[in-house]
């Protein structure tokens, strides 16, 4: 993870522009990622007193290391501090989105089937928004799992459209992907 405080500005320097919300932000962010070859995972803006731009990015083959992070930083804060978009004090975060990621993308539910993801709808199936289970993949537009129930296994499918917010569950077998795809990339790396 790379930090980086953008200090305030005097009050008599600020601009009239207002934050109007994370879409902004993503439409101004987004080619600047993608220029310095990265896909942007998410981008949130949190806090109180001092706000935290969390940018969560990754290079075409899913990694991303301290040096990635410090090289998107460094071009993210150029392009916010030329349009100035934020006006309190906040600090930017550059990070990966790591082992129990945030699932943001179609792509993401089909490239990480067969894992145990925990998903939030915007609107509830019979009444039910959360559900973890087992991450079958995309049928189309749908996101399809497998989630325990009352001791037996259901088959859910809901719009990728609907889902608020869905990320991997940390597992054993989760972490063994990783550390599998970090050696093959180590060793590839090598030869």
């Amino acid at each position: 993870m790379w930090r980086w405080l953008r200090p305030s500005r005097r009050e008599d320097l600020r601009l009239e522009k207002r934050l109007s919300g994370t879409n902004f932000l993503e439409t101004l962010l987004t080619p600047a990622v993608q220029a310095q070859g990265y896909r942007l995972v998410r981008l949130r803006l949190m806090g109180g007193k001092r706000k935290t731009l969390q940018i969560l990015a990754e290079r075409p083959d899913g990694q991303m290391d301290v040096e990635d992070c410090a090289r998107l930083s460094r071009a993210l804060s150029e392009v916010l501090e030329a349009s100035d978009p934020i006006s309190e004090e906040y600090v930017l975060e550059v990070s990966s989105p790591g082992i129990d990621r945030p699932l943001t993308a179609p792509e993401d539910f089909a490239r990480f089937a067969g894992n145990e993801a925990r998903v939030e709808l915007m609107r509830g199936i019979d009444g039910r928004r959360r559900f973890k289970g087992l991450l079958i993949g995309l049928e189309g537009s749908d996101v399809v799992m497998d989630v325990m129930e009352a001791n037996e296994n259901h088959r859910v499918r809901f719009l990728f459209s609907d889902i608020a917010e869905a990320k991997l569950v940390l597992t054993d077998r989760l972490i063994q992907e990783s550390l599998k795809a970090r050696e093959k990339r180590e060793a590839k790396a090598s030869h």
